[in-house]
């Protein structure tokens, strides 16, 4: 008995050495994160609403603190990037972006192609194109622009069909320019993914995708998994809600993201607060470990 008991402590012993021996082994193969490979989704900031009231100076400062890696400069904000710029001070917000660690990733407008109306249309078609020139000047990648409903006097399918015909002339505009035109999922019915793939389809231009905007309406119809499928490989850009907001599948959009390769930004759109950059901080770390990445 007694010999038995020390040849089991002996075995035990050696067992347990081993396994403190195998440990860092195991430990190293174990994923540090949800993806088989690391994101590379960038994390950025819309100036409306949070920044909406900092000059260029304040927006670089507070992106670079919170580590914020884009921008996308909202029309009529306080950092003043319109087309009024002259030709010396669009050099002079390009240098100060590239000096930066911050990127100008793109400006974001209200251009809409909606209206029924053919002088109001073409007007704002004509006024993107200045946007766009202004977006190459500055040392951005693309223009914003978005539906804003559906006209109920207009049949559904005629206003799809006049939304992407302007962005297929914008896309081809944009195209000499080296820039993008990121379609807002914006407007009511407009909103709706099935019509935003309608627009696109007609559309029919490389340099015209879709500005995911994580509405509430990406879940009607036949769901969210239906809806991101219709566009996924289309997504050029993403705007985010406050990612506490629990009713919004934010980890399901960010784990489909990753699985098409997707490298642009996810830009936050959120309120103001009076501590903005702590409040920026919060959000990163949320980004990060909705993707397994903290």
């Amino acid at each position: 008995m007694k010999t038995d008991r020390r040849c089991f402590l002996k075995t035990a012993a050696l067992g347990v050495g081993t396994l403190a021996l195998a440990r860092p082994q195991l430990d190293a193969a174990e994923p540090t994160a949800s993806f088989a490979r690391r994101s590379s989704i960038r994390i950025g900031l819309v100036t409306y609403n949070l920044a909406k009231d900092w000059n260029i100076e304040t927006l670089i400062k507070n992106c670079e603190a919170a580590k914020f890696e884009g921008v996308e400069l909202r029309t009529t904000h306080a950092h003043g990037v319109e087309v009024t710029l002259s030709k010396d001070q669009r050099a002079e917000v390009r240098k100060r972006f590239e000096d930066s660690r911050v990127r100008l990733m793109g400006l974001g407008s209200a251009f809409e192609y909606q209206t029924p109306d053919a002088v109001k249309l073409r007007k704002d078609i004509e006024a993107t194109k200045e946007y766009i020139v202004l977006a190459h000047d500055v040392g951005a990648s693309g223009v914003k622009v978005r539906p804003n409903g559906l006209p109920g006097e207009v049949p559904k399918e005629k206003t799809l069909e006049q939304i992407g015909k302007s962005l297929r002339e914008l896309g081809e505009f944009a195209d000499g320019y080296g820039q993008v035109i990121r379609l807002e999922v914006h407007g009511a019915g407009t909103s709706l993914l099935p019509n935003i793939k309608t627009i696109i389809d007609v559309a029919d231009r490389k340099n015209v995708g879709v500005c995911w905007n994580s509405n509430q309406t990406d879940l009607d119809g036949q769901g969210f998994d239906y809806n991101f499928d219709l566009v996924k490989n289309r997504i050029f850009s993403v705007h985010m809600r406050d990612l506490f907001l629990e009713e919004y599948p934010f980890r399901k959009l960010l784990t489909g993201l990753n699985a098409t390769g997707f490298s642009g930004f996810c830009l936050a759109e959120i309120p103001e607060s009076n501590d903005p950059v702590r409040v920026m901080k919060y959000f990163r770390g949320l980004f990060l470990a909705y993707q397994g990445l903290l």
